[in-house]
């Protein structure tokens, strides 16, 4: 009778013996909360943050990645990602289709790793308690959402059909590398870099490339880099909202399991993420005498990617510093490094992606090399008995791990991304015509967001408020505050 399991708690006959169901619930809803940041999340953010004229235009690009993504992952991405090891930093590329490997138990093959490289195995290989099915949506849904995040620096001007080109591109050739060599039993993973969940894989990389291919696409049109008023501020925040919350599964989903660490980083995400939205809005208030909605959405967003590395890894007063610092280095960077600084003020990063992820990324992980507490360290990652340097001992060689990891993606990012542009601009052009660019979304479309007259602006008292809010969102706007 002690042995007894209720007919509910049993598997049955369909389900196998290692099939954990609150560990597979738990990873589709947390990949079900991820994909809602994109779709409908940042096609809403998108569409309202932009000059009315783009609204459609910018919206696409995020819808159109989500999809593209989703068929390349499938057919290829997710085994270089996640696969079988191919070079120290790529998986073997096949698809990942078949019913006899998705319903199988998911594993992935190239973590176990070994003792200071030899014969011990240090720490067994990666084999969550759901099918590889459920693993492959997990990890789609987060390659979705670099592309889309990337997608920030370009709006306003990138050629549609160019984009289209971009998007698998990039995916395969610079996306992949990342996600392989710290994810997937790549070289920096079995060194022990930490990446929780993605501050170096997604946020890093997809604002070096971002700022990256927005100088080889070129700026907008002059009219939209001096002025780019958001054409619906509420919808920034109903977009916003949902970009929050999702990181909910964002961090929580990435142990693979609904367990204690999990709990852990969720936790620290929404910590950091309002002390950072409340750190910006102070210093927006100290130096403009204002609080900007914008400026608040970017505070929170910089939170939630700075604690994005060590989400499960850091303390709860951790988390508190890392929020303090990820609302103000990067708003110092964008606020006051941006207009000093002539390449930054070349390069048009319509939203500030360099900035919000790749500034709040390396951030992030360099903060993590320092707080990384070591019973949760324990917990999550392959190498043992790894800690940040604040805890003394082999924790000051942490944060140099966590500088050269960063390294390898903005070098790997800049150059590939390079490449890619360079490719596509051979037979597409990557930059919307300067008749279209007057234009915007009926020239590229064929449609318009709304039937209303002008960009939102109905008489001059607008003007100064929509001027500050796009200084918040696009540094490369023209439009300038005094600090």
């Amino acid at each position: 009778m002690a042995d007894y399991v209720p007919t509910a708690y049993r598997n049955s006959t369909n389900s196998p013996d290692w099939l954990n169901k609150g560990d597979n619930t738990w990873q589709m809803v947390s990949a079900t909360l991820v994909g809602l940041q994109s779709v409908p999340g940042l096609v809403i953010l998108y569409g309202s943050i932009v000059k009315k004229k783009w609204a459609i235009n910018s919206a696409f690009m995020a819808l159109y990645s989500f999809a593209a993504v989703w068929i390349c992952w499938v057919t290829w991405a997710y085994h270089m990602s996640f696969g079988d090891k191919l070079l120290p930093f790529w998986g073997k590329a096949k698809p990942a289709l078949g019913q006899s490997d998705l319903i199988a138990q998911s594993t992935l093959p190239a973590t176990t790793h070994y003792y200071k490289g030899g014969d011990v195995v240090e720490t067994p290989m990666v084999a969550p308690f759901y099918p590889q099915a459920t693993m492959v949506y997990f990890q789609c849904v987060f390659a979705a959402i670099t592309v889309i995040l990337l997608a920030g620096a370009l709006l306003g001007r990138m050629n549609i059909k160019a984009w289209m080109a971009f998007v698998p591109l990039w995916l395969t050739f610079s996306y992949t590398v990342g996600a392989f060599s710290l994810w997937g039993g790549g070289f920096l993973f079995h060194w022990g870099v930490i990446d929780y969940s993605g501050g170096y894989v997604i946020h890093v990389a997809s604002g070096i490339s971002g700022f990256t291919a927005a100088y080889w696409v070129g700026p907008r049109a002059q009219a939209d880099r001096e002025r780019f008023p958001p054409n619906n501020v509420l919808l920034v925040l109903a977009g916003a909202g949902l970009l929050w919350l999702g990181w909910t599964g964002f961090n929580g989903g990435d142990p693979y399991s609904a367990n204690i660490d999990s709990s852990m980083a969720v936790l620290n995400t929404h910590i950091c993420a309002s002390t950072s939205l409340l750190t910006w809005t102070t210093l927006d208030v100290i130096f403009f005498r204002k609080p900007s909605v914008i400026g608040a959405v970017q505070g929170m967003i910089t939170g939630l990617v700075c604690i994005t590395p060590g989400a499960g890894v850091v303390q709860g007063w951790a988390a508190i510093v890392m929020g303090i610092l990820s609302g103000s280095i990067p708003w110092y960077t964008m606020m006051v490094i941006h207009k000093k600084w002539s390449l930054l003020q070349k390069v048009d990063d319509t939203l500030g992606v360099f900035h919000t992820h790749a500034v709040a990324g390396v951030l992030g992980g360099a903060t993590t090399g320092l707080f990384a507490e070591p019973v949760l360290c324990n917990l999550f990652l392959p190498v043992t008995n790894s800690k940040g340097a604040v805890y003394g001992g082999v924790g000051g060689y942490q944060f140099v791990k966590q500088l050269v990891g960063a390294s390898f993606i903005i070098g790997w990012n800049f150059v590939a991304t390079s490449i890619i542009c360079f490719v596509i601009s051979l037979v597409i052009p990557l930059r919307i015509p300067d008749e279209e660019l007057v234009i915007g979304d009926d020239a590229v479309h064929g449609e318009e967001a709304y039937a209303l007259w002008g960009d939102g602006e109905l008489y001059d008292a607008t003007r100064h408020s929509g001027d500050y809010n796009m200084q918040q969102v696009g540094p490369a706007t023209g439009v300038t505050q005094d600090v």
